[in-house]
């Protein structure tokens, strides 16, 4: 893994102190991103950070574009990202402000644009193991030391939106183990898996959702006000991230659509090699 991604969630919408920065205004085939990508250096570690909701968080869940915004990290050389979300937790001893290093993800959105594939190109990723572990571990141990209470691995469940949970489904959701809720990283995972990246969230507790008999139910004001601590510490972990990422390992995931493409390469239009081209195998590409 030589260049790291940023996907900035709700209340992070800058890194500070990137060295040689500069912001790029993208256009990918699938559109522009949510916002301008600035492009830099932490120590030895390039770095490509996008806000999530884009400048000023003017983008709902569900309007998000997620292809461009993955497509765009690629397009920049990026080979891992670290997604950071305010969630909401669903149990007892993860609490508002602690952060917690998901590993499996389930999927309650509806309708969103998740793959790169389709119009002639058919392709089935492997994604049993959502996050890549090899990431993962690095994005816990940068949370570590950075002195916050940090959890490793969990399953994150991805609404919706863009109301909160009803409490019946709050309560559905806690009997099924969920670890935290949020509304936007299952489909950044599933992009990432296809376009060969690492992929790994750092969760930002912010509320208990409103399973919690004892606590108020979650709203923005309260959610913003856990976020404006939270983020602070998450960019301590970001530059702690960075400083692990000169010598890591190759990300496992770069090579993935060798064996993951149904459709013969002659048989895929021109059109669809032309749009993915970033990622890709070479007897794919058009000469």
């Amino acid at each position: 893994m030589k260049k790291l991604g940023v996907i900035g969630g709700s209340g992070l919408y800058e890194i500070e102190g990137l060295a040689e920065a500069q912001t790029r205004e993208m256009e990918t085939p699938f559109g522009p991103p949510s916002g301008p990508l600035v492009e830099g250096r932490i120590g030895e570690t390039e770095l490509v950070f996008l806000p999530r909701h884009g400048p000023g968080h003017r983008l709902l869940p569900n309007e998000l574009p997620f292809r461009a915004n993955l497509y765009a990290m690629k397009m920049l050389g990026v080979d891992a990202i670290l997604a950071i979300s305010a969630v909401g937790s669903m149990r007892e001893d993860i609490v508002p402000g602690d952060l917690v290093v998901v590993d499996q993800f389930i999927d309650r959105t509806r309708h969103r644009p998740d793959t790169f594939f389709g119009d002639g190109l058919v392709g089935h990723v492997h994604f049993a193991d959502p996050i890549c572990a090899v990431l993962a571990e690095m994005v816990y141990e940068a949370a570590q030391e950075s002195g916050a209470k940090v959890h490793r691995g969990g399953t994150y469940l991805c609404m919706e939106g863009p109301q909160f949970s009803t409490r019946a489904e709050s309560l559905l959701y806690r009997s099924w183990g969920v670890t935290v809720i949020g509304m936007t990283n299952l489909q950044e995972a599933k992009l990432a898996r296809e376009a060969g990246m690492s992929y790994s969230t750092l969760a930002l507790a912010t509320d208990y959702d409103c399973w919690h008999e004892e606590e108020e139910d979650v709203d923005v004001s309260s959610v913003l006000e856990v976020l404006r601590k939270n983020v602070e510490t998450a960019k301590t972990v970001v530059r702690n991230l960075a400083a692990k990422i000169p010598g890591s390992p190759e990300t496992p995931y770069a090579n993935i659509l060798e064996h993951s493409l149904m459709t013969p390469p002659e048989l895929v239009p021109d059109e669809v090699k032309r749009r993915l081209d970033a990622i890709l195998p070479e007897r794919y590409r058009l000469l």
